[in-house]
């Protein structure tokens, strides 16, 4: 069995998509994966199963949309994934002095570096983004609420549905994570 993290997209965002997160960890567990734990209300779930992520991404999307009447993106990383893509950051510093204003976009596909450096040339803002994989980290130096780089800015450019978490939820997440494998 595997140790897996899973994020929803755009749930229980002002008021939008609602979803409890008893009625998730019930959808989980009737789907046989393992201990299964919410982290905060936004659609942050960890869970063991012996599936590879590709599938259970397929998976939990459809028996969301038919159970739970969400119809939302999943996005799922194993344990390894996400220990390396804390690891893999490239804004260090700035997770160090300010996490809140770094954000990770978790994306269906890794972008080209084309449409990174694309993307990257066309910010007007002090905003800053690289990619790693299937994440592009992007640094919000005035705060992501001021910022004019958006979710739905960056899916555009790069091609790709995606969901975004602050670094102090990538880290939180990381500490339950390596708290299950002990």
């Amino acid at each position: 069995m595997m140790t897996y993290v899973a994020l929803l997209r755009a749930v229980n965002v002002g008021g939008s998509r609602p979803v409890a997160m008893s009625d998730l960890r019930s959808l989980f567990s009737a789907l046989g994966y393992g201990p299964v734990q919410t982290l905060l209300q936004s659609g942050n779930v960890v869970f063991t199963s012996s599936s590879g992520a590709g599938e259970l991404e397929s998976i939990l999307e459809t028996r969301a949309q038919s159970e739970l009447d969400l119809e939302t993106d999943f996005f799922v990383r194993s344990s390894k994934q996400w220990e390396a893509l804390v690891q893999r950051n490239p804004f260090m510093r700035a997770a160090q002095s300010e996490p809140s204003k770094l954000g990770v976009m978790f994306l269906k596909k890794a972008p080209s570096a084309r449409a990174v450096g694309s993307l990257q040339s066309s910010i007007k803002g002090p905003e800053l983004i690289r990619a790693r994989g299937k994440q592009a980290y992007v640094v919000y130096p005035n705060g992501i609420g001021r910022s004019r780089l958006t979710g739905a800015v960056i899916e555009k450019a790069l091609a790709s549905r995606g969901t975004a978490r602050n670094w102090n939820t990538v880290l939180r997440i990381k500490s339950v994570v390596c708290g299950r494998l002990r």
